[in-house]
């Protein structure tokens, strides 16, 4: 009877010290202090800002002819 192996976990990254949360809500307090605003975006919208232009797939050189 073979023994199964025990599954490799995946090492733990640690969190870089730019993106701890700490830091993060430190950043967010200086921007608040310095008169800075959080703007609230309304679920929905979207920041795309043109839809026009093209919508087609051009696969090929066309030839005029």
């Amino acid at each position: 009877m073979a023994s199964a192996k025990p599954a490799k976990s995946k090492p733990v990254k640690e969190q870089s010290e730019e993106f701890s949360r700490i830091n993060i809500d430190d950043q967010v307090e200086t921007f608040l202090a310095s008169g800075g605003k959080i703007q609230e975006i309304p679920l929905g919208v979207s920041g795309q800002v043109a839809t026009s232009g093209p919508r087609h797939i051009t696969l090929g050189k066309r030839h005029s002819g």
